[in-house]
């Protein structure tokens, strides 16, 4: 994972950095925390503007964004409810975790987006509900990108401040990355097991 975020950025720039962010926010495996330093690092090494990595960043983290806001806008919370009601074994949800996290989306909408965009884990997942409740687009767009530039210039400046010692980065954020992905896999299967046995319970009592 690390030597593919860095082939990309070393050929494409900061053109690179925004493309990675906006895949980060599709594809979450593809860690932010990884991506953002070592702009700041090759900014610092000379490589490349800091400005122009950090504008090229928080364009793609919110175009990933919003491409999550779009889904939710356009499945709408009656069809994604039938899905995870017919299939949310498999996403480890059931229609009343849903309800749940609607409610709380409802209560706290636009500080929900704007500190969800700082948080690992949650930083696409709060697009959905976004779209979901039907907030303003307008309104996604100012909080989201609040979120993401104040999320995008710690991360930027970490790698900027880190400099020659950021070499040392890549020997150990391979192996760390498999394990924490291998990590997830597990506690995935493992829900997804649980909420099967909940449902055969349910069904047979």
């Amino acid at each position: 994972m690390f030597t593919f975020i860095t082939e990309i950025i070393d050929q494409f720039g900061a053109f690179g950095v925004g493309l990675v962010m906006f895949l980060e926010n599709v594809f979450p495996p593809i860690p932010s925390e990884v991506v953002m330093p070592l702009a700041g690092f090759q900014a610092a090494q000379g490589k490349v503007s800091l400005i122009a990595v950090f504008i090229s960043g928080t364009i793609g983290a919110v175009a990933g964004a919003w491409l999550w806001y779009v889904l939710g806008l356009k499945i709408g919370r009656d069809r994604i409810r039938g899905f995870i009601d017919d299939h949310g074994a498999w996403l480890t949800l059931s229609p009343h975790d849903m309800d749940l996290a609607m409610d709380w989306f409802e209560r706290h909408e636009s500080m929900a987006v704007l500190f969800g965009r700082m948080v690992p884990g949650v930083r696409t997942l709060i697009s959905v509900p976004a779209g979901l409740a039907r907030m303003s687009l307008g309104r996604f767009l100012i909080y989201s990108t609040i979120g993401s530039m104040l999320w995008n210039a710690v991360l930027l400046a970490a790698g900027y401040l880190l400099q020659a010692n950021y070499d040392a980065v890549g020997a150990y954020l391979d192996p760390v990355t498999n394990v924490l992905l291998a990590g997830l896999l597990a506690i995935y299967l493992y829900r997804v097991v649980r909420q099967f046995l909940r449902r055969r319970s349910a069904s047979e009592g």
